[in-house]
């Protein structure tokens, strides 16, 4: 039964996920100033993928276990917040609205890491390098805006 729990988790973190193929950084953010400490390119699908088999792992623990409403609640809506930074920082261009929706999921993050961790340790420490490559994509986003603030809108 884990199994296909994984699978129905790590298909929602994937579904997430596509949208960067729907909205892909492209030229818009390639001309953009960016701080020296912003990951290379090819760090973003590796982390996205590592991150998303952790999120999926921990979703599937906490499901199997007892007590896990909050948890379930929690997890369906920074999954639902995760989806929707791209589109809003990359499709329509608005820098500030996405670090918004970033500071939104950066909570989110954080309770469900909480709430997980009550349900069932592991999947709660499976979500701690998620809180931090988030906290990593704040302060990106953040200096982007402060670099651009023509394009910030």
């Amino acid at each position: 039964m884990i199994y296909v729990l994984f699978a129905i988790f790590l298909a929602a973190c994937f579904a997430a996920g596509s949208t960067g193929g729907l909205f892909p950084p492209g030229e818009w953010y390639a001309r953009l100033s960016k701080p020296r400490w912003t990951p290379p390119n090819w760090l973003f699908p590796v982390a996205w993928t590592t991150l998303y088999i952790c999120m999926a792992a921990a979703g599937a623990r906490a499901a199997m276990s007892e007590g896990n409403s909050l948890a379930m609640a929690l997890w369906a809506l920074q999954i639902a917040l995760n989806g929707l930074w791209t589109p809003v920082f990359f499709g329509l261009r608005r820098m500030r609205l996405g670090l918004m929706v970033l500071g939104a999921l950066w909570v989110s993050v954080a309770a469900t890491l909480l709430a997980l961790w009550q349900v069932d340790i592991w999947a709660g420490l499976l979500f701690v390098p998620y809180l931090v490559w988030v906290s990593v994509a704040g302060a990106l986003n953040l200096a982007v805006i402060r670099l651009n603030p023509q394009e910030a809108g």
